[in-house]
């Protein structure tokens, strides 16, 4: 069977179709869905979906560099390891909300003035909480935080060994 846009079932951008071989099972969505949509067109979806994610993945901060290098490196970093407090799974530097814009430009104004990184993640600390840092500073508050894994870790681990000692001393089953 021919494919639309070839003579063997394989699309110009390699994408078999399904319809070429009548030995091919139908899918989740059953031939109707493959004829509706033909090797081309599913390469024309795919491509849209592409162009889609890749036009959410502009850089969100459009201004204008840093006087220094120094400075512009201490603005990304700090873009990149404060947290939104809208979206909270996503950093400044990625989010789009009017928060961030406005904490973005706060950031700027701090470090154009001159403001050291620690001063910096103090402000925020003060103004938002531990939960403002991606790597929140190491505090009787954040304790849990940070040791709660390695806790968790430590009581599986001593859980495993426990089976494992309880089943060595179990007697073997003799075979008849």
């Amino acid at each position: 069977m021919k494919g639309c846009c070839g003579n063997d079932g394989i699309s110009p951008c390699g994408i078999a179709l399904a319809a070429a071989s009548p030995s091919v099972k139908a899918g989740r969505f059953g031939s109707r869905a493959q004829a509706l949509l033909p090797g081309c067109a599913k390469a024309a979806v795919a491509a849209v979906l592409l162009m889609l994610a890749a036009a959410s993945a502009n850089a969100v901060d459009t201004e204008a560099p840093l006087r220094t290098a120094e400075q512009q490196s201490l603005y990304r970093k700090l873009l990149e390891e404060v947290r939104c407090m809208v979206c909270q799974n996503q950093n400044l530097a990625d989010s789009d909300a009017p928060l961030a814009k406005d904490m973005r430009r706060e950031l700027r104004r701090m470090v154009e003035g001159g403001a050291s990184e620690g001063d910096i993640k103090q402000f925020l600390l003060d103004r938002y909480g531990d939960f403002a840092l991606y790597r929140p500073r190491l505090a009787p508050n954040t304790l849990l935080l940070w040791m709660g894994p390695g806790v968790i870790v430590a009581l599986a681990l001593g859980a495993i060994a426990l089976v494992i000692r309880r089943r060595m001393k179990m007697p073997i089953p003799e075979e008849d």
